[in-house]
């Protein structure tokens, strides 16, 4: 892996997500694709609050749910231009995201992740059965694709999948100034220890809430996408299976990195697609390779790669500085 190391890698990760569509055999293939590049800026979201600041957050995929009604609500039945509807998603997941956050952030730990999958499920329950709005467990049908931009139109599969790239290439250049910023290193050190976050002078409540507003806001926009590129929404969006799969993104690829939840994704796509011929068994053979991922590398593939280059790299700069040790207790064996 050390060739996807710099700028060298990316461009070259950004090149093979171009070239893409050029290899793919049908355009169901670009949908999948277009869907895992929605799924990985919704995991990057979710792996800021948890991978970078140590926050278990069990209702992000509700929040996906939001910014995606979001857009159904207002273009559908109120006629609303789609880029309006787009915006409104991601004011309406940072609004909603800061007062929840002012709320469950109060605890900790375990105790945080229940309360906010109890909220996962209260907004389950408000999508399925508040009908007046969300049109209840019928959903909502007819969502228009995102409309053009000048000559830039939008309506076909791979005009989709390439916006949507877009956007995700623009996700994670701004994820990756927010964690090598300092905000970026406050957010860490509140992963690392609350109490040594408060002794540096972190005001830990607005460090959290500020980092669950943002990863709440790449959950919205990652769900007005959705909406644009599936055009139907049922409550199920909203449901913990929606979260849980985040939550697998992020652990198989490599929770606290920037690459893990790009690759997690893929992925676990690439492998849920592989299995399709097994139809209703291929959980029997997807569930065990999983938690083998889990069990022989708990940080993700990309941790565990990090993790062992950092030993590597120890022990050659502890093989470097043997022979100096050895020289000097030789010139003091002399002395």
């Amino acid at each position: 892996m050390n060739w996807l190391q710099g700028k060298t890698g990316w461009a070259l990760l950004a090149v093979a997500a171009l070239a893409f569509p050029l290899f793919a055999q049908n355009n169901y293939l670009i949908s999948v694709a277009t869907q895992a590049f929605i799924m990985a800026i919704a995991a990057l979201g979710l792996n800021l609050i948890t991978g970078y600041t140590g926050q278990f957050n069990l209702a992000h995929g509700a929040f996906m749910a939001v910014g995606a009604y979001t857009v159904g609500i207002l273009t559908v039945d109120h006629h609303v231009p789609f880029w309006i509807a787009f915006l409104a998603a991601g004011l309406t997941t940072a609004v909603l995201g800061f007062f929840i956050g002012l709320l469950s952030l109060r605890l900790r730990g375990h105790y945080f992740s229940i309360f906010t999958l109890c909220v996962s499920y209260i907004m389950f329950l408000l999508i399925e059965k508040w009908e007046s709005l969300t049109h209840g467990p019928v959903g909502i049908m007819g969502i228009p694709a995102p409309t053009g931009i000048g000559a830039l139109q939008f309506g076909t599969p791979l005009a989709q999948y390439y916006l949507v790239l877009a956007f995700l290439v623009l996700g994670l250049w701004i994820m990756a100034r927010i964690v090598r910023s300092l905000l970026g290193r406050s957010f860490m050190a509140v992963r690392n220890s609350d109490d040594l976050a408060e002794a540096l002078g972190i005001d830990l409540m607005r460090t959290k809430t500020l980092s669950f507003v943002l990863s709440v806001v790449y959950a919205g926009f990652a769900g007005a996408l959705y909406a644009g590129q599936v055009r139907f929404l049922g409550p199920d969006l909203a449901s913990e299976a929606v979260t849980f799969d985040l939550v697998m993104f992020v652990l198989v690829g490599g929770i606290g990195t920037l690459l893990g939840p790009l690759l997690g994704t893929f992925l676990v796509t690439w492998l849920t697609q592989s299995l399709q011929f097994l139809q209703d068994y291929r959980m029997v053979v997807f569930g065990p390779v999983l938690i083998a991922l889990i069990i022989f590398l708990p940080d993700g593939i990309v941790g565990t790669w990090l993790k062992r280059r950092a030993q590597r790299a120890d022990a050659a700069q502890a093989a470097k500085a043997a022979p100096t040790g050895a020289v000097t207790q030789e010139a003091k064996s002399n002395a």
